[in-house]
């Protein structure tokens, strides 16, 4: 039974986010609205009536870093396939990153996004602009008139190398209340780098990544948005001293947040294979980085789980771990591979998975959704207790290329709905 175009709609018994907490309860959906929970309720002819025993209907799925590749790139992905694989994943907003052309720096080049994700996603997408023209770090660009239509800016791809830029960027940046989401990494530090400066590497005769490289500019960031009053939020943070340089920075007071992604808490280079599937930016790191990091989620001082989504194409992955584009995929294991190695493995509980996950970012990004009574319903059912080995030539996305590839998991998404539209049943 497909329930795509279904007036009214109860999920029946499964252990909903209402109120800030897990309660077994039904809800009933009507045009899209949450217009009853109680403890049972009746169907009424004609309602659709989907089995949630046992199941899990969490608050919409935010990833606050996704590569949605189009404009510019739709041979590795598209608004549509990366939506509805997002979809899948549970995710009923994501937030994509602009190493696009026309890179998202003007209005103009912004409107051509925006004009793509009208008509062709099936959840909410909410882009960032960049920090600077073009992405090249030199010049800043006019963040008051694109502030009203992004999340937030960031050069994603690229650390803007200038301290003197990123404080400009930081001071015209703050009176519009908007994240200033970085990509921490120190060029000059680089070395011609593809994997992680450790063991695995050396030992292999690979060519390395310190990680200087990305907490250096960590810790420079940290100091400029201190001085400026900047909303600062770290990009895929890998490395214990990342870690240690935010825990610290935010019990001074400062406005700083970070996001790390499921392959740094659940792999470390001891993992790695000579495989493109496992070269991203930053590089999987030491083991001692990904306990630092786990630490760091269940403390708090890491505030949300996101993916990074990055697709490429077969051909681009399957050169090795030298020459294979950095980036993998993660929109679809991310919810499973969370739960499967974290909340499974005790590192943290359920309820802070969905903060992770969802209600931080909602926060971060001060927008509304989730399971509220008389609003549009913005939820995914799970199951947790399936389940399957992550197979990529199942995936939605254009994307193949992933280090969980063949990894046993559990968690799979049954239904998700955004803003009050079916955006992806199983």
């Amino acid at each position: 039974m497909s329930l795509e175009n279904r007036e009214s709609l109860v999920i029946k018994g499964a252990k909903v986010w209402y109120n800030d907490a897990f309660q077994r309860l039904d809800v009933r959906v009507e045009g899209g609205v949450l217009t009853q929970v109680a403890q049972e309720i009746i169907p009424f002819v004609g309602d659709a009536v989907v089995d949630g025993e046992g199941r899990y209907l969490l608050p919409g799925l935010v990833d606050m870093h996704v590569h949605l590749r189009e404009p510019g790139y739709g041979y590795k992905e598209t608004i549509a396939t990366g939506t509805k694989a997002s979809a899948r994943g549970g995710f009923t907003t994501v937030c994509p990153m602009p190493n696009l052309n026309p890179t998202p720096d003007t209005l103009e080049n912004l409107r051509t996004q925006l004009d793509i994700i009208e008509r062709d996603a099936v959840i909410d997408v909410l882009p960032y602009a960049t920090i600077t023209l073009a992405r090249k770090g030199d010049e800043c660009v006019d963040y008051a008139a694109l502030a009203p239509y992004v999340a937030g800016f960031s050069d994603d791809g690229a650390g803007v190398q200038s301290a003197e830029v990123m404080e400009e960027a930081m001071k015209a940046i703050a009176p519009t209340g908007k994240l200033l989401a970085a990509h921490c990494e120190v060029e000059s530090l680089l070395n011609g780098g593809y994997i992680h400066d450790g063991e695995w590497a050396q030992s292999r005769g690979h060519r390395g990544i310190c990680s200087e490289s990305e907490w250096a500019e960590v810790e420079r960031d940290i100091e400029i948005a201190e001085r400026t009053g900047c909303r600062l939020h770290v990009c895929h943070i890998s490395t214990k001293e990342s870690v240690e340089l935010i825990r610290a920075a935010k019990a001074r007071g400062v406005k700083v947040t970070c996001e790390t992604a499921p392959h740094y808490l659940v792999l470390c280079d001891e993992d790695m294979r000579e495989e493109g599937r496992f070269k991203m930016n930053p590089p999987l790191r030491g083991r001692e980085d990904m306990e630092a990091l786990r630490r760091g989620i269940a403390d708090g001082t890491i505030d949300v789980i996101a993916t990074d989504h990055a697709p490429h194409s077969l051909e681009e992955k399957n050169r090795g771990l030298e020459k294979s584009a950095m980036g993998v995929v993660g929109i679809e294991t991310s919810l499973a591979a969370i739960y499967t190695f974290m909340v499974c493995g005790g590192v943290i509980n359920l309820e802070h998975l969905v903060r992770l996950m969802s209600l931080n970012a909602r926060r971060l990004l001060g927008i509304g959704g989730g399971i509220k009574l008389g609003e549009p319903l913005d939820a995914t059912l799970v199951d947790f207790r399936s389940e399957y080995t992550v197979d990529p030539t199942q995936f939605l996305s254009m994307g193949k290329s992933t280090p969980f590839a063949g990894m046993r998991m559990r968690g799979e998404v049954e239904l998700t709905i955004a803003q009050g539209k079916v955006a992806y049943e199983k």
